[in-house]
């Protein structure tokens, strides 16, 4: 058995204990290491130097001290209740409007993003918040929670986002730019959502009445307590950016602020900033884990020489790169019927990324197309939160949601589907909507 036949079998492996539910950290690092091991010729000896390496190779690197940084950040936010003047505020601008709430609870999903970097989280926090409201006002149940499923995908699409920040780091691209490249395409799927719901509260106006008017007066108050949320969100992203600080020192600022944020004007207390430490130290273990399970298996396949075979392969089968991008595409909208977000990134980027840069596509120069490439993954890999059979914002949202059928969840959230591939269609044939900022604003 030739060693590229031994990394496909390596990851129908994989994939076969995903199916049985082993969580995807553990698989991968279970089969890279037995991979490894068998393609070295069975001796220990080299599978034990690797691993006395891999792990302090890893999370000795100083640029992931930014993804606990970014999740404390988040876990304010959630704990300090910045989540309900978000969603007041834009209540407050849009609710008298029809299906004007569920377009709030959208936006507030955008504006929480912004501060969380986490869809789970934001969708979670959000539904919490804007649920209730939904469901007083007489949202049908379909759309009320597939509005909240799909906004909660903007937490990784608006910057920061984890899952950016994971590819920065596999691909050696820029974190800054990264998250300046994302912004449009964020608010473009914040716009497309909302357009969404218009559109199917002007098809049933009875699915999302109109809420009351809300005084200009109390509209600016409201805009008043969010403003400090934008100042950290501009401050973290310009500040990267523009290279004041890097993304570390940009996440230490940023998690601060929001921990005096929710102290003053969320009441947080003791119990909140323990809270705030406990679900930080989960998530980040948990993210850890998965790296180490991916630098494993990355590490078996490179041996194995199949990521070099197929995309020596893929540059001479004579497909266009249109088409090529296109199956990967749909790749990752089949994965993720498997994984999150994150475990597709880690798995991916080693496989795709050599392809993708070894292709033409429309004269882009790689640096560019790097950063065109991540934000496409980004937009394609959020799907995977909202499609079944996994889609666990759906999930999120319709356990919350008591009432409400999940098959009635899953049928609310197509609308919000066809709006994403539509997104990754613009995005796919014009990259200046990811790029734009990047060159206008080229630090």
């Amino acid at each position: 058995m030739s060693g590229t036949q031994i990394g496909f079998l390596m990851f129908a492996v994989m994939m076969g204990l995903l199916v049985i539910r082993i969580p995807i950290g553990i698989a991968m690092f279970t089969v890279g290491a037995g991979g490894y091991f068998f393609l070295s010729g069975c001796e220990l000896q080299p599978l034990m130097a690797t691993l006395k390496n891999l792990a302090y190779a890893r999370l000795s690197n100083y640029d992931l001290v930014v993804i606990p940084l970014f999740l404390l950040m988040g876990q304010f936010a959630t704990h300090g209740g910045l989540s309900n003047a978000l969603f007041r505020c834009v209540s407050a601008f849009m609710g008298h409007r029809k299906g004007g709430i569920a377009m709030a609870a959208i936006g507030a999903c955008a504006g929480f993003g912004a501060i969380c970097g986490s869809s789970l989280a934001t969708a979670a926090t959000m539904g919490q918040v804007a649920l209730p409201e939904l469901r007083r006002y007489g949202y049908s149940g379909s759309l009320a929670t597939g509005c909240l499923a799909a906004g909660g995908t903007l937490g990784i699409m608006i910057p920061p986002s984890v899952p950016l920040v994971i590819y920065a780091i596999l691909t050696q691209e820029s974190i800054g730019k990264l998250f300046m490249a994302a912004v449009l395409p964020g608010i473009i799927a914040m716009l497309g959502y909302m357009i969404v719901v218009r559109i199917l509260t002007t098809i049933n106006p009875a699915a999302g009445p109109a809420g009351p008017s809300v005084p200009w007066s109390e509209r600016l108050r409201s805009l008043m307590l969010v403003t400090p949320v934008l100042i950290v969100f501009v401050v973290v992203i310009v500040g990267i950016y523009g290279g004041w600080t890097n993304p570390t020192e940009a996440a230490a600022i940023g998690a601060a602020a929001c921990g005096i944020l929710a102290v003053i004007t969320g009441g947080m207390r003791l119990q909140g900033v323990i809270e705030s430490a406990v679900g930080t130290a989960q998530a980040t273990a948990m993210i850890f884990l998965v790296l180490l399970g991916a630098d494993m298996l990355n590490t078996g396949l490179a041996v194995s020489q199949m990521p070099t075979e197929l995309a020596t392969w893929v540059q001479n089968c004579g497909l266009s790169p249109l088409l090529i991008m296109i199956m990967i595409l749909l790749i990752y909208i089949f994965l993720g019927c498997v994984m999150d977000s994150l475990a597709m990134i880690l798995l991916t980027i080693p496989i795709f990324y050599p392809i993708v840069m070894g292709l033409n596509y429309w004269g882009l120069a790689p640096e560019d197309k790097s950063i065109w490439f991540g934000i496409l993954a980004l937009m394609v890999v959020e799907i995977g939160l909202v499609h079944p059979p996994v889609g666990m914002n759906v999930y999120i949202i319709n356990r919350l949601a008591k009432d409400v059928p999940l098959t009635e969840t899953f049928k609310g959230v197509m609308p919000f589907l066809f709006s994403d591939f539509v997104r990754i269609a613009l995005l796919l044939f014009f990259p200046i909507i990811s790029l734009y900022l990047v060159h206008t604003f080229q630090p």
